[in-house]
């Protein structure tokens, strides 16, 4: 397992560095080219960084992720380096400016390696919606990695880095955590700064780590996360020391959701294993409690007019004309709009540009996305209720393993792979999904966890408590 405080130990130790570890990093993506997870190798920049930060250990000065190898999603900008959110609309573009997190990783000595390959504009359940061709299962290549940031969770169950970066609009770090059984960390809407990050839903958006650990993931979170004077979204208090995680677990209160436990569209052995939870929990002193969640079957409806309508906003700066792919049949200012938005999106984005339209024209928009804003201050509401007693919320993060790439062609069917995972971004909480359990047809899914907002202290050191109890 490669986690970074293995590595940082051998690192220590003198039995490697950052250069060789690099470079084996480096030979191993190209010899795992066919998951097509990774996009683009930086291959001159990560080698580089990471002799600057094999001399800065030797003189005493190396930061908190010294080494430390990480690959970026696709939609996070790096600068001087390309950036496409894995649409054609984007290829080839540079971004001339780095996010607050990319820098935040730099300034504490971490090795950015490559982009990683991702559903177009984060708009998907499976990642196979890149322009650039879909990301295999590492753990079985006939399966999905899960979505949007499906090449970064592979890239991590693979080995190809020490942890990578993903966003979550609606589960798309958590997701793809499961069916890849990698730890997979939203924090509250805020935590970290979206500067830098190319916008689906502005209103849902957060960038998060994917690790092997727990531990790497709350080292990644303290270095990432606190105020932005970029963000004006970001949460205003300093971020707390999360690292090193603290032992044991005193006796908890922690609700599931009844009504996400039971669903009908659950597969049955992840149900059997949910409650299994519930009951350990509950020998080890915990109170657990059941809940009903009368709005679970709104979520996935609110969440998609939602992050539909944003994103027909945030996509509209995609024309042909400022900057990216630009059609060469355009001849006019109509047609330089029409067809290089035409070929350049792909179907997905396309579809969800235009639903986001639909729900914000003039004769639907009460009807839609001003009905979808009242259903989710509902789900907020429920949800600070329910942390008035309750430490956790605990349920599946996913209503069944990875499947077949080319199974699910049916947009609402990919829709409600997001039932369970939509409620944190609507209700702005941090939650992560740990790769607790393994189905008895060999393929990992993850139990996901839900804190109050800006308690991911408090949900790190539980999911420590979980990882090594369960």
């Amino acid at each position: 397992m490669n986690t970074f405080q293995a590595f940082k130990s051998d690192l220590n130790a003198g039995k490697t560095s950052c250069v060789e570890t690099t470079t084996n990093f480096i030979d191993k993506i190209k010899s795992n080219a066919h998951l097509n997870a990774f996009l683009e190798i930086f291959e001159t920049t990560a080698l580089q960084q990471a002799a600057l930060v094999d001399q800065k250990i030797k003189e005493g000065k190396g930061g908190k992720l010294a080494g430390m190898v990480i690959g970026i999603k696709d939609n996070i900008c790096y600068i001087n380096h390309k950036v496409s959110a894995s649409s054609k609309i984007l290829e080839n573009f540079e971004s001339l400016f780095s996010a607050t997190a990319i820098n935040r990783l730099l300034q504490e000595d971490a090795i950015i390696i490559g982009r990683l390959n991702c559903d177009e504009f984060a708009m998907g359940s499976s990642n196979e919606n890149s322009a650039f061709g879909p990301v295999k299962n590492p753990l079985d290549t006939s399966k999905v990695p899960g979505g949007s940031s499906g090449g970064s969770a592979a890239a991590v169950a693979a080995g190809l880095c020490h942890a990578a970066l993903g966003s979550d609009t609606g589960g798309s770090i958590r997701q793809p955590a499961s069916f890849c059984g990698v730890v997979g960390l939203k924090p509250s809407y805020g935590r970290i700064s979206r500067y830098g990050l190319i916008a689906y839903g502005s209103s849902l958006d957060q960038i998060g780590p994917l690790t092997n650990s727990v531990d790497d993931a709350a080292l990644l979170l303290e270095v990432m996360g606190g105020p932005d004077g970029m963000d004006t979204t970001a949460f205003q208090e300093p971020i707390e020391n999360l690292f090193p995680l603290q032992e044991g677990s005193s006796p908890k209160n922690i609700v599931f959701l009844g009504d996400a436990v039971n669903h009908p569209n659950t597969d049955p052995e992840i149900v059997s294993k949910t409650k299994g939870l519930a009951e350990k929990l509950e020998t080890l002193g915990h109170h657990v409690s059941f809940k009903s969640f009368d709005l679970i079957d709104h979520l996935v409806p609110a969440y998609n007019v939602i992050s539909n309508a944003e994103a027909s906003s945030n996509l509209s700066r995609y024309d042909g004309v400022h900057y990216g792919y630009r059609s060469k049949d355009a001849t006019d200012m109509e047609t330089t709009y029409f067809k290089s938005r035409s070929e350049g999106f792909g179907w997905e984005v396309k579809r969800r540009i235009m639903l986001g339209s639909f729900v914000l024209s003039a004769g639907y928009y009460d009807a839609y996305f001003s009905k979808a804003q009242k259903v989710r201050r509902l789900i907020q509401d429920y949800t600070n209720k329910l942390f008035e007693d309750a430490d956790f919320v605990i349920y599946p993060t996913t209503p069944n393993t990875a499947f077949e790439i080319g199974a699910k062609t049916d947009p609402i069917e990919m829709y409600l792979q997001d039932i369970f995972t939509v409620h944190a971004n609507l209700a702005g909480n941090p939650c992560i999904s740990l790769p607790l359990y393994r189905h008895s047809n060999g393929l990992p899914y993850g139990m996901q966890v839900m804190a109050n907002h800006y308690k991911e202290k408090d949900l790190l050191n539980f999911s420590n408590f979980l990882i090594h109890t369960v």
